[in-house]
C-alpha cells in the first residue's frame, strides 16, 4: 500500500480565502503517527499524462499562468506557480496512487478528488480533474480494463462524469445532495440526490442497495473512491447530517466492496469545509486508518466498525 502526499507544495491563498489549503498539512501529520512507512511525496503530473482528460489549451494556459480572470473566477483559486505545481502534484498522487493500487490492492491520495474540473475548465476549487486523468492514464496504458468512480464528495461529480461520458469503460456513480453545488450538472452513469438534512440511516440504505449493482454493472478492475468529508452535519458547504460514525461506516462498505469483489481502490480525500477544520482533519484520517486496516497495513481499530 502507498500514501501520497501533496502537503510540501502549498498554496498561496490571500487572508480570509474560503478555501480550507490548511487540512491538507493537518492531514498528512497524522496519518504520519500511523502509517509513516507507507507515505511518499507526489510526483508532478506531466503536460503529455494531463492531455488524456483536458484540452491542450487548457492545460498550456494553467502551466504558463495565462488562465484569464474569469477562469481565475470559476476555479475560485487565484492563479500562482504554486497553484500549478500543486494541481499538477495532486495529479501525480492520484497516478501514482492507481499504479500501487494495481500491484498491492490500495492506494491512498491525501488531496485529490477534484471532480469539478472538465476538459477545458477548471471550477469550484478544482483546476485539473485527477481521476478522470489517471482513469483514463490506466485505461490507455492497458493496466486497467474497466473503471468505476464512486464519488461521494456532498457535490454532484460534475466534471468528472462529462470527461468520462464518451469512454464506456469508466462508469461513474455519485450520491450527493440535491440542492447543493453544482447548478448546471452533468450526468454521471448514475446519480443519486438525496435531500437537505439527509442523515446516516437514509444515506446508508442507499449506498448499500446500490454497491451490489454497481459492481454488476461496471465490473471494475479499479475502484477510484471520492471519500468526501463534507457529508457531514458540521460542514459548511454540506447540507447533509451524516455523523462521524456514519461517514466511516460509509468507508468501510465501499472499501470491503472492493476488497469482496478484488477490484483495486484508489481512495481520493475530496471536500471538507467544517468549521473547526480539525473535524475534517478527523474524519479523513480515520477514512485512511480504515483503508490501512483493510488493505492489510495496520491492525484493525475496533472503533472503526
Amino acid at each position: 500500500m502507498r500514501i501520497y502526499r501533496t502537503d510540501a507544495f502549498p498554496l498561496p491563498l490571500p487572508p480570509g480565502h474560503r478555501f480550507p489549503a490548511e487540512k491538507y498539512r493537518l492531514l498528512a501529520e497524522r496519518v504520519a503517527t500511523f502509517a509513516p512507512e507507507w507515505m511518499e511525496t507526489a510526483p508532478a503530473a506531466t503536460r503529455h499524462e494531463l492531455l488524456h482528460a483536458h484540452s491542450p489549451a487548457y492545460v498550456d494556459a494553467v502551466l504558463s499562468g495565462s488562465l484569464d480572470s474569469r477562469a481565475q473566477r470559476e476555479i475560485g483559486l487565484p492563479w500562482s506557480p504554486e497553484l500549478a505545481e500543486r494541481s499538477c502534484r495532486s495529479v501525480g498522487a492520484t497516478i501514482a496512487a492507481s499504479r500501487a493500487a494495481l500491484l498491492e490492492d490500495c492506494g491512498v491520495n491525501l488531496a485529490g478528488g477534484t471532480h469539478h474540473a472538465a476538459a477545458a475548465r477548471g471550477s469550484g476549487f478544482c483546476v485539473f480533474n485527477d481521476v478522470a486523468v489517471a482513469a483514463m492514464l490506466m485505461l490507455a496504458e492497458a493496466r486497467a480494463r474497466s473503471v468505476l468512480v464512486v464519488d461521494l464528495d456532498v457535490h454532484q461529480g460534475d466534471g468528472t462524469a462529462a470527461i468520462a461520458a464518451g469512454e464506456p469503460r469508466i462508469f461513474t456513480f455519485s450520491i450527493h445532495g440535491a440542492r447543493n453545488y453544482p447548478f448546471d450538472r452533468a450526468d454521471s452513469d448514475w446519480d443519486i440526490d438525496l435531500p437537505d438534512g439527509t442523515g446516516d440511516d437514509a444515506y446508508l440504505d442507499a449506498l448499500q442497495g446500490a454497491l451490489p449493482e454497481l459492481f454488476a454493472r461496471a465490473r471494475p478492475d479499479l475502484v477510484y473512491y471520492l471519500a468526501g468529508a463534507d457529508p457531514y452535519h458540521g460542514d459548511r458547504l454540506g447540507r447533509l447530517a451524516l455523523s462521524r460514525q456514519g461517514l466511516a461506516r460509509r468507508d468501510r462498505m465501499v472499501m470491503e466492496a472492493c476488497r469482496g469483489q478484488d477490484a483495486a481502490l484508489v481512495v481520493c480525500m475530496a471536500g471538507g469545509y467544517a468549521v473547526p477544520i480539525t473535524d475534517t482533519v478527523t474524519i479523513q484520517v480515520e477514512t485512511v486508518r480504515l483503508a490501512c486496516e483493510i488493505f492489510g497495513a495496520i491492525p484493525t481499530n475496533p472503533a472503526c466498525r
